[in-house]
């Protein structure tokens, strides 16, 4: 068998669609596991749909999610240029549309867009417009004076209009259309630039493509495909078509959805390593259920005929459980520096940054969620002294301040504010006294944060607000319940 080279060919349309990664995702996987090729081709002909920067996004969103090409525009592997309308400019697909004319498998239309627009009709409550080839009765020299003349024209497929046509899919397998139903698609247009599904048959057979992976809306223009395949004498490579990937409602995943491309998602603070991952098992699962891979790992263990038919749910909640695991396993230095700006928006006084990110570290699942967690670091909120009761505790207000004012006199008194001193000091006061620990822990931890949750224990937060400070809230909680 011939090495396995996939490619991912892009349009340069602006943010990468969760869609697109997976195409890309799966096509790295698909290579890699063989120990094949990954190509990068950027089908940049549809000038119209162009967007400035976004090929930049393109490069930055595969070197960040780790999906290193192996060829493309930056990397020739003999098989260039890898930028369509390059490929253009040097008349590749033209010629191989001339080609399919001689061998009467494609012929030139100069017909007018009145005359088109004549041509479509309704089908089950949809306008869609057959070609009824028209121009292919032309004859030769007819052909010939139209073109000699500066008629505009396009170059059609001539797709045979009995028949059947059938096409294998790894993942949906034969399927079989009736010729009927095949339109004589554009191949070139009047502007003389390639369309779409031409330029992808001849650009995949000219880079040695064996396996196309692309989403399940191509499905239905496959045995276009597999026709020119055949017209050419080309050997048809493996298509990989992946399910469609939905929004909770089961809806098509769309823009307005607010986290449907990569960057979205990095913006809202999701991690790389965990978008990579859970993208994988949309469409996709391991025979052994796991949940759980590095980009290595998923390249060990995936294999395409493990993916469903079925539409993939994008389910946030998911994804966000995912990147909480992520998280806790993070190295601390790491979760620093990825979480300090989210940490300095709330907090500006001048406490240990680090050891409020390692309180909330296994506490959160996106960035984000930090500011919930920690604002009572920067101001004590107002809160209700209901939140001193704890039945499993024993308290109340009435016990609270009780202990509160009890345990005032010792805390002024005592110097060291590590969490371990007070942890201790604390101990011995609730020994000597004969109390539970939460009995007093937990109007003391309610005193400091005001919260009813915290990501530490009251000595933690002692510790990281001081003493000063400390003393000040616990006095205010006395105030308040007094």
């Amino acid at each position: 068998m011939s090495k396995v080279r996939t490619r991912f060919a892009p349009s340069p349309t602006g943010r990468m669609h969760v869609g697109n990664l997976r195409t890309a995702l799966y096509a790295y996987l698909i290579s890699k596991h063989e120990g094949g090729d990954f190509i990068l081709r950027i089908e940049d002909t549809d000038q119209e749909r162009y967007v400035e920067g976004a090929v930049d996004i393109i490069y930055r969103t595969l070197a960040k999610t780790g999906l290193i090409h192996d060829e493309g525009p930056d990397k020739d592997g003999g098989v260039g240029p890898y930028v369509q309308s390059e490929r253009q400019e040097k008349g590749i697909y033209l010629e191989y549309a001339k080609q399919l004319v001689e061998k009467g498998e494609a012929y030139y239309c100069f017909c007018d867009k009145e005359r088109l627009e004549s041509l479509k009709q309704t089908v089950a409550g949809k306008e869609i417009n057959i070609y009824d080839k028209h121009c292919l009765s032309l004859s030769k020299e007819e052909v010939e004076a139209k073109l000699a003349a500066g008629e505009p024209y396009v170059i059609r497929q001539n797709n045979p209009q009995t028949g059947t046509t059938t096409f294998c899919d790894e993942i949906y397998g034969d399927i079989t259309v009736d010729n009927a139903e095949l339109d004589d698609m554009i191949l070139i247009k009047s502007d003389g630039y390639p369309t779409y599904n031409f330029a992808n048959v001849v650009d995949d057979h000219l880079m040695g493509i064996t396996h196309v992976v692309r989403g399940n809306e191509y499905l239905s223009s496959s045995p276009k495909y597999n026709r020119l395949y055949e017209a050419f004498g080309w050997e048809v490579p493996v298509y990989v078509h992946c399910p469609l990937i939905t929004n909770e409602e089961h809806q098509k995943l769309s823009k307005r959805s607010g986290h449907s491309s990569y960057e979205d998602l990095i913006e809202q603070g999701f991690l790389t390593e965990a978008v990579v991952n859970f993208v994988a098992l949309l469409g996709w699962s391991p025979s052994d259920n796991r949940e759980i891979f590095s980009l290595e790992e998923l390249v060990e263990a995936f294999d395409y005929k493990h993916m469903s038919k079925s539409p993939a749910v994008f389910d946030v909640t998911k994804l966000k459980w995912m990147n909480g695991e992520y998280m806790k396993a993070m190295d601390a230095d790491k979760f620093y520096e990825m979480a300090e700006p989210y940490i300095k928006e709330v907090v500006t006084k001048d406490y240990d940054l680090k050891k409020i990110a390692k309180m909330v570290q296994t506490r959160i699942e996106v960035f984000p969620d930090i500011a919930g967690h920690i604002d009572f670091f920067e101001a004590l909120p107002d809160y209700d002294i209901a939140m001193y009761t704890h039945k499993k505790m024993k308290t109340n207000a009435e016990t609270s301040l009780a202990v509160l004012q009890e345990i005032l006199p010792m805390l002024e008194a005592h110097e060291d504010y590590t969490n371990d001193a007070l942890y201790a000091a604390i101990s011995a006061f609730v020994q000597e006294k004969g109390y539970k620990s939460g009995y007093v822990l937990w109007p003391i931890r309610t005193a400091v944060s005001g919260k009813q949750m915290t990501p530490g224990g009251a000595t933690e937060i002692m510790e990281i607000i001081g003493k000063e400070e400390s003393i000040a809230r616990i006095k205010k909680g006395i105030e308040k319940l007094s």
